[in-house]
């Protein structure tokens, strides 16, 4: 059975200016930079088009940071490659993404949806976990679902820090 979480990220900037910013390589460098302090990360491709924002990132996790109960699944590191999709903004726009893990054993999807509000904009993101391992799968879940929250909240740290220096 899926388990699922949402998050939201609110800023002081209005969302064309979030939007923008997700628009923009420099931005995507900027955070994986400062997501290798947590893992090893890098842009793998980065396209702008009349349609949005195309991007996969690559995430690696060390087998021997990863919970016992992750290990016991996963033989070696953990390398996860991120698709984010978002659409043109108009006023707001949304987007989806998945995590995958060769020869992992489950799925990681999402959307996202990035919206005016009275202080700013909030960028939403919702997201399904399933693993598909009898009696051990909704831990799993449950673990990449908590820590799918931290990356977010990190995520959402440098955002709130590139938006207020540029």
């Amino acid at each position: 059975m899926a388990r699922r979480i949402d998050y939201s990220a609110r800023y002081t900037h209005a969302p064309e200016d979030v939007y923008k910013a997700l628009s923009t390589r420099d931005f995507w460098e900027a955070r994986v930079e400062e997501m290798r302090n947590y893992s090893q990360n890098h842009v793998e491709h980065f396209e702008v088009t009349d349609d949005g924002i195309d991007l996969v990132l690559h995430h690696i996790l060390p087998r021997s940071e990863l919970p016992d109960v992750a290990q016991a699944v996963m033989k070696k590191d953990m390398v996860i490659t991120r698709k984010e999709r978002y659409t043109t903004f108009d006023g707001e726009a949304t987007g989806t993404y998945e995590a995958s893990i060769p020869a992992g054993p489950g799925s990681l999807t999402g959307s996202m949806h990035l919206f005016a509000t009275d202080a700013g904009c909030t960028l939403r993101t919702s997201s399904e976990a399933k693993v598909y391992i009898p009696f051990i799968g909704g831990k799993l879940e449950q673990l990449m679902l908590v820590n799918l929250v931290d990356l977010f909240r990190a995520e959402a740290d440098m955002t709130q820090a590139w938006l207020a220096a540029h």
